[in-house]
């Protein structure tokens, strides 16, 4: 059983109906479990003994190509350890995520009614460890928390200028996609 929460731009979104749990935790860039529409791909990152140097958008290239430059808005997201931000959905706009510092557990749920994941739950652990960029398609939800000791700093770019009216927000312990946020000790 589904529960319908949008429609718009060509999609129906619904709640899908699950078991409590994270889902299939996605550890390589080219994994087969990856929900539909979505990408990841290493992130150039380059550290020497100074820091690091980490290259997130150039315009026409990489995951983010088919944006509009006119259209086109960088920002930056700043949460402190065990801070939970989901779960959000558009249903136009695509957004390319950069975990740039800090750890943050990505969770990931495919909400458009017909996709071939439809109620697939994807969970990255993003950042630091693992410096990826994550193309997450509208009708996708999405969320994280930030893990670890240390605060985590997200730069995102999108598609499309911020509209409220495009973005739709889910509890982050919401019974459909029931995301089990707790520490898994595994």
């Amino acid at each position: 059983m589904t529960r319908k929460i949008a429609a718009g731009g060509g999609l129906e979104l619904c709640l899908p109906q699950g078991e409590k749990g994270i889902g299939i935790i996605i550890r390589k860039t080219d994994s087969p479990d990856i929900i539909s529409g979505v990408r990841v791909v290493s992130q150039n990152l380059w550290p020497d003994d100074r820091g690091y140097f980490m290259e997130i958008l150039r315009v026409g290239h990489g995951l983010p190509a088919d944006f509009l430059p006119a259209e086109t808005q960088v920002s930056l997201a700043l949460g402190y350890p065990g801070t939970v931000k989901a779960f959000h959905y558009h249903l136009h706009q695509t957004d390319c995520w950069s975990p740039a510092a800090g750890m943050f557990q990505v969770a990931l749920v495919d909400l458009r009614q017909g996709s071939p994941t439809f109620g697939v739950r994807n969970t990255l652990y993003a950042g630091s460890l693992w410096p990826v960029q994550i193309l997450i398609p509208p009708g996708v939800g999405h969320g994280y928390k930030v893990i670890g000791n240390n605060p985590g700093v997200l730069v995102y770019v999108t598609n499309r200028f911020y509209n409220p009216s495009d973005e739709g927000r889910i509890p982050y312990n919401d019974p459909g996609i029931h995301y089990d946020w707790e520490t898994q000790h595994k």
